[in-house]
């Protein structure tokens, strides 16, 4: 049996609520930001406190907001003092069992965005911001007067964020199972699977919030995958992965299986590779509108064949 958690000293809870009425008064600084991301690597009980300090101010979004802006509202004033010890009292109460993404994620209330196998399709949100679906892709809109929220349930999203015209402007956020990003000022694609959520930014910066452990800051030019407990993985965009948005699949010396993994995406129908053939290096330009086309180049272009059974009901991509 797994031993429980040591108690988080009031003192670093008192901290983690310091830091969330300070990012409340400055959001978009990024100095803050920073220094509170430093604070939380600092030691494991500053992530668990931030982590908590997190999951609470979800929780006050979705609460009156007579209730909440007392505590939460921007500004310093004499009432601080009292809404930070509040903060700090309700922190030290607050049960882990409310950390996963049903809290930290907006209730699934507003429109449903969807697309089938094989579409894309661009959506307009009420602020300004654009929203392209790749294939079998579900986004639950959650927009209302404290944030902006786009909750991905499966598949993959482009989002080109626009200003906030509403006042004081709200954060815009994409929430999924893995954790939350919160984006400043940016063009970026997140894409969601079992384990893992992908990142890709194009422009601007995100704050990602993974489930557990300390929030950190993503640059214009990096991709990035994240689970739920804080584990990531950050590199130099790959330039190739934003083609899917113009509807084509880009390869260079991606391995078959890969390929193949992603044309499945935008089939109706079984598609799988042969082991045999699973790490063969391909490069070329895919169309994924037509993944007809895409088996024929590759048919024509590598030594493989195309092999349909079951009526059509499942294709292989084999050795020739």
């Amino acid at each position: 049996m797994r031993a429980e958690p040591a108690p988080i000293p009031r003192a670093v809870l008192a901290a983690a609520a310091d830091w969330l009425l300070r990012l409340g008064e400055a959001p978009d600084d990024p100095v803050t930001q920073q220094a509170c991301a430093q604070w939380c690597a600092q030691h494991p009980n500053h992530a668990r406190a931030w982590q908590r300090a997190q999951h609470l101010q979800a929780l006050l979004q979705q609460v009156p907001a007579t209730l909440a802006l007392p505590v939460l509202g921007r500004g310093v004033d004499p009432a601080r003092r009292a809404a930070l010890k509040r903060l700090g009292l309700w922190l030290a109460v607050m049960p882990a069992g409310w950390l996963g993404w049903q809290v930290l994620s907006p209730a699934p209330t507003g429109p449903i965005e969807r697309t089938a196998v094989g579409e894309r399709r661009r959506v307009g949100l009420p602020d300004g911001s654009q929203l392209l679906l790749d294939t079998d892709t579900r986004v639950v809109v959650h927009f209302d007067d404290q944030q902006r929220g786009l909750r991905l349930e499966r598949g993959r999203i482009r989002v080109e964020s626009a200003p906030d015209p509403h006042s004081p402007a709200r954060p815009l956020q994409v929430f999924t199972r893995q954790g939350r990003i919160r984006a400043l000022g940016t063009r970026f694609d997140v894409r969601r699977d079992a384990e893992l959520t992908h990142v890709s930014l194009m422009e601007g910066r995100l704050q990602i919030s993974p489930g557990s452990g300390a929030p950190w800051l993503l640059e214009a030019g990096r991709q990035a995958a994240f689970d739920a407990h804080g584990a990531q993985r950050s590199e130099r965009l790959d330039d190739t992965r934003a083609a899917w948005a113009s509807g084509m699949l880009v390869a260079d010396a991606m391995p078959l299986r890969e390929l193949v993994a992603e044309l499945a995406r935008y089939r109706r129908v079984a598609l799988r590779c042969d082991p045999q053939v699973a790490a063969l290096p391909v490069s070329g330009a895919f169309p994924l509108d037509d993944t007809a086309q895409s088996l024929a180049m590759l048919e024509a272009t590598y030594p493989v064949r195309v092999q349909r059974a079951g009526g059509g009901l499942w294709t292989t991509v084999a050795a020739r």
